[in-house]
């Protein structure tokens, strides 16, 4: 383990923003852990991960921590529950195509979202229907004021829509270290949300395993998000917004078309995607700054935008949303 001064974060982050680190640490193993504690340099860190849920808007004067523990396996098992544990350095779209090969039932569905195991639970990331807090058992984190491992079972966590206390209340606390999952040898695959259904017909499979459902997502992705290898991006930038029905009924009026997924009663959700390209900003671009023109929630970077250009564009997104449908955009990534 050696600290290096000065190190471009380029390569370090899907967006590909190009800001340098004061110093900078791999961790491969615990130990690690436990020796840059003893030594006094884990009070103003960064950690990341798979460095795809961030957006990189200067230079950063602490120590940046790239957390790269690997190792995972099955733990417990009875006739159907299956108890999986993966350390954070773990890759999050090899994990889940690891489960689906060991037979188990419950990731298939969050296949090819980038980043590694150990950002998934801060996120609480979630596509087509399913959420981490929906199969995730408990997680171990490295206490940063006392060295100490301490383990978080899913109602400790504060699980919310991309949320969690570790965006919250216990931010920059913690260093998550192994996360537990609680997935299932059968049961029922969760095909209704999104295009996986239509995916599934055009595919003539009428009786879907996991690995049929991974792959319709996969595909699915392939052809709406871009791959942060060939133009920087995080994924999705922005929130799906929760309005009223009072909010719901006004807007529909005027669009006809407008989309959305029914939470309860009063709650609907509207794809942020649709708010920004029925705004006019799908394919718009402001120097390398811009918006996606396949995908209208996922800003990128083409080439050399430096992350306060992409955050100005975001805002000035947010402020012609709320002029143009009364709904407030709440930005997903984390703004560093």
């Amino acid at each position: 383990m050696e600290i290096l001064k000065n190190i471009s974060l380029k390569n370090y982050n899907t967006f590909g923003i190009d800001v340098k680190a004061n110093n900078f640490v791999e961790v491969n193993e615990y130990n690690d852990l436990e020796k840059l504690y003893e030594d006094g340099l884990l009070n103003n860190i960064l950690v990341i991960g798979g460095g795809s849920n961030m957006l990189l808007t200067s230079d950063l004067d602490r120590l940046v921590l790239k957390l790269n523990i690997k190792g995972k396996s099955i733990l417990e098992k009875d006739s159907n529950i299956v108890i999986v544990e993966s350390f954070a350095g773990e890759d999050w779209p090899d994990f889940v195509l690891w489960t689906i090969d060991n037979g188990l039932f419950g990731l298939e569905n969050l296949s090819k979202i980038p980043g590694n195991v150990g950002t998934s639970p801060i996120q609480n990331i979630g596509a087509y229907g399913v959420e981490i807090k929906d199969k995730f058992y408990k997680l171990e984190a490295f206490e940063l004021a006392t060295g100490k491992i301490k383990t978080f079972y899913k109602d400790d966590c504060g699980f919310g829509y991309r949320e969690s206390i570790f965006k919250s209340v216990e931010k920059g606390k913690f260093i998550i270290v192994k996360v537990f999952f609680e997935l299932h040898r059968s049961g029922d695959l969760n095909i209704e949300y999104g295009a996986i259904e239509t995916e599934l017909r055009k595919r003539s499979i009428e009786r879907p395993t996991p690995k049929d459902v991974s792959n319709c997502v996969i595909a699915i992705r392939a052809s709406k998000l871009p791959d942060p290898v060939e133009i920087g991006n995080s994924g999705s930038f922005f929130k799906n917004p929760v309005i009223n029905s009072e909010q719901f009924r006004l807007i529909s009026k005027k669009y006809l078309d407008i989309p959305f997924y029914k939470l309860a009663e009063d709650r609907m959700k509207i794809p942020a995607g649709w708010l920004i390209e029925k705004a006019g900003w799908k394919g718009k671009r402001v120097g390398d700054a811009g918006v996606h023109d396949k995908q209208a929630l996922v800003l990128v970077n083409y080439g050399n935008s430096s992350g306060s250009e992409v955050l100005d564009l975001a805002n000035n997104i947010i402020n012609d949303i709320k002029n143009k449908f009364e709904i407030s955009l709440e930005i997903e990534v984390n703004i560093i």
